[in-house]
């Protein structure tokens, strides 16, 4: 049986609520990462679904679970929000895996909690849908992200402009812990509680840093997220300061989108009117949020405030070079350079710069140029990186292998899991497990699976997404 381990809940009652979920009215297994529960250590090989079902819609409760709602703030599209928190979400409680590693096991859409404000608490069937794919399929292509543990539907309707399928998912993370939950305490002046919170932060994931050297790590985990975001072509779509984990990973997909047609100043996000969060604007706003976490580590860095301001100052100087390092070490690999030479970076650029002058899919660009190293005929760009990767001491072979290890053929394209999220609505999920599945080897052109690769006809397109919650 599960074993629960609650460290955040041993903290002072100011960083969360207790709450126990709603319940569900008729809950129904619709996914479950049985490998993930393995990893975790969880003793769930004996389950049935209907009893996984139970279990993760919150009508049933694992041995030593203490269910809370996280407290936090943040800023919200530049806007600063004092009080936030869980509102629709549910920590069950922490686990430790295989490899000794604490995690986080929270349920999304399980009803409302103190935090709720005017919310119900509770999630739509769609954004299951998306987060379990887009989550497993980040994992798959070896990005850090939060997991996907399980969903269900919860045999009852919410109301979203219409009503809709109910479904809860179940979250696993490295921790909860966010920028906002700095800002929380911070915003309050309790000086008390943001030692407290920096402290179990530096013991969960930064054990022994001072509190300098924490806020340096943390950065320099966003720098290379966000570098290997844009390296997949990746956009956040609501990178709040409430949605930016202390622990490097990706948390709360909401409107995220892969890019098709690459285009630099990209937006999909609908509430991004002004493209705040759009691709190529990613790490300024990192670097933003991470501005307002420096803030509220002033009075632990020194007891001189201007002093402690300058330190976090050299720290933040450093973020666009740490970026642009690991953006570049990404994006050689991604044109099969392992070496480096100077000239790499205007040819990133220049050939960045070529797809969206000729509208070209980035995911198949990159994918396909395995099978242009021995063409002859080419855009000019082709033949400067033909130049330059033969100019390296690899066989067409090796060169060959790398491309095809280090460009997906297989990502979450955003029609496809728009039309996961509509037959799922009608309760077919054969196209979410097919999405499921073919997502796992992201690397590997599966018999079958080309229809997946393809990008999306003209009616296809998606030209917004939404939270949907």
């Amino acid at each position: 049986m599960i074993k629960s381990n609650n460290s955040y809940s041993e903290l002072p009652e100011a960083f969360f609520k207790e709450i126990m979920p709603s319940s569900a009215i008729s809950p129904e297994l619709l996914a479950f990462n049985s490998q993930l529960a393995k990893e975790l250590q969880l003793d769930l090989e004996k389950s049935t679904p209907s009893e996984l079902a139970k279990l993760f819609s919150g009508l049933d409760l694992f041995p030593n679970s203490k269910p809370i709602a996280l407290a936090y703030a943040g800023h919200q599209f530049g806007n600063f929000v004092p009080q936030l928190g869980d509102g629709r979400a549910v920590l069950l409680g922490e686990v430790i895996s295989i490899e000794g590693e604490r995690f986080d096991i929270q349920l999304k859409g399980s009803g409302q909690t103190p935090f709720s404000r005017r919310g119900d608490g509770r999630s739509s069937l769609g954004p299951v849908i998306r987060e379990y794919i887009v989550s497993e399929a980040m994992n798959a292509l070896g990005v850090p992200t939060t997991r996907a543990l399980a969903a269900v539907t919860t045999g009852e309707m919410v109301f979203r402009e219409e009503e809709l399928p109910g479904g809860i998912f179940t979250r696993v993370a490295s921790s909860h812990l966010r920028i906002g939950t700095f800002q929380y305490f911070a915003a309050r002046q309790d000086i008390t509680n943001l030692k407290i919170l920096a402290d179990y932060a530096i013991e969960r994931h930064y054990p022994d840093s001072t509190y300098l050297s924490f806020f340096e790590k943390v950065c320099h985990n966003q720098a290379r997220l966000i570098a290997h975001w844009m390296s997949i072509g990746f956009i956040h779509g609501v990178m709040n300061t409430d949605n930016m984990s202390i622990s490097g990973e990706t948390i709360d997909y909401g409107p995220c989108a892969f890019m098709d047609i690459f285009k630099a100043d990209q937006v999909y996000s609908f509430i991004d009117r002004q493209g705040r969060y759009a691709y190529n604007n990613q790490i300024q706003i990192a670097q933003w949020n991470l501005t307002r976490l420096a803030e509220c580590l002033i009075p632990l860095i020194d007891d001189d405030s201007q002093e402690a301001i300058k330190k976090l100052e050299a720290v933040l100087a450093t973020l666009p070079t740490i970026f642009e390092n690991e953006w570049l070490k990404k994006m050689r690999l991604k044109l099969g350079l392992l070496d480096e030479m100077e000239e790499d970076g205007p040819l990133i650029v220049d050939f960045l710069n070529d797809l969206q002058v000729r509208g070209q899919d980035f995911t198949n660009s990159f994918r396909n140029l395995s099978s242009q190293l021995e063409q002859k005929d080419a855009f000019p760009i082709l033949m400067r990186w033909r130049e330059r990767v033969r100019s390296q001491s690899l066989s067409t072979q090796e060169i060959i292998d790398h491309l095809d290890a280090t460009n997906p053929a297989n990502i979450p394209r955003n029609h496809l899991i728009e039309k996961a999220i509509q037959l799922g609505l009608t309760g077919d999920y054969t196209l979410f497990n097919r999405l499921n599945e073919v997502y796992q080897s992201p690397f590997t052109i599966q018999s079958g699976c080309e229809d997946l690769q393809k990008p999306p006809e003209v009616h296809e397109i998606i030209q917004n997404t939404f939270c949907g919650t």
